[in-house]
């Protein structure tokens, strides 16, 4: 497993690159975490509140908003670290050309990639925890409870940021970004139980939507604000861990063999 062997603390000098460059534009980028869940409540809220009373989820019943409320933040961990490892990720590496910079230096090519997946997850635990925020004042997320996002968020983030690189390391250019984002983004955006419960779909897109990562992140989130979920945590957990080993093994791989001639 050379992906492992070439691994060392010294990854975190990525990462805390990265933090450096992020610190100069952070107060614009937080603007999306911070507004987007109030947009959300207030648009669907508003515009739904006459056309659906309430549902049942997990045989419990509870009102649309508090339902769709966790899924927001699921939706931003998967898009803050996927789009982080893709179209950022493949700025710093084609046209920046900052992955060749680093590479001329002891950091090894394994070290940079997991930097850059990590870096992803903390930028998707960073915008979990204000939109957290966000929600909690509305009431839709219980404090101290609400805390376990946080590590969520991270694991998370490593998952779809490791997912992210993967597509990086076969995706030729930077427009082809825009296919697994609609095969594979976009799906499960909308049927993984984020904006209406998977119980009511037909028996074997069920099945699709459990194999979704994003589908046991909308659980666990779920979990964490209502107390509940449909999926066992447990189960829901060790399917997000093994989603992000395997992918973070395949995404150094493909990298490998995209940077190494």
């Amino acid at each position: 497993m050379l992906a492992f062997t070439n691994l060392s603390w010294r990854f975190l000098t990525v990462w805390r690159r990265n933090l450096v460059v992020y610190r100069k534009i952070w107060k614009v980028n937080f603007l999306v975490p911070l507004l987007e869940p109030a947009f959300y409540i207030l648009a669907f809220g508003l515009g739904f509140q006459g056309l659906i009373e309430g549902l049942s989820y997990a045989g419990q019943p509870m009102a649309y908003t508090k339902f769709m409320a966790p899924a927001l933040i699921a939706i931003s961990i998967m898009y803050n670290s996927f789009f982080e490892t893709t179209y950022a990720s493949f700025v710093r590496m084609y046209y920046q050309k900052t992955f060749d910079g680093m590479m001329a230096t002891p950091l090894s090519l394994e070290e940079i990639i997991l930097a850059e997946i990590v870096w992803s997850a903390t930028k998707a635990t960073a915008a979990a925890l204000i939109m957290a925020v966000v929600l909690g004042l509305f009431g839709f997320v219980a404090f101290p409870q609400g805390l376990l996002l946080l590590p969520l968020a991270f694991l998370g983030g490593l998952a779809f940021g490791a997912v992210g690189m993967f597509f990086t390391g076969f995706t030729p250019s930077i427009d082809m970004f825009n296919l697994p984002i609609f095969l594979f983004i976009t799906p499960m955006f909308l049927f993984s139980g984020t904006f209406f419960p998977t119980a009511g779909l037909p028996v074997w897109a069920q099945h699709a939507a459990y194999a979704f990562p994003l589908y046991h992140l909308v659980e666990l989130t779920r979990f964490c604000c209502l107390g509940f979920s449909e999926t066992s945590p447990w189960a829901s957990l060790a399917y997000l861990f093994c989603f992000a080993l395997i992918f973070l093994v395949v995404g150094l791989m493909a990298m490998r063999r995209r940077l190494i001639k």
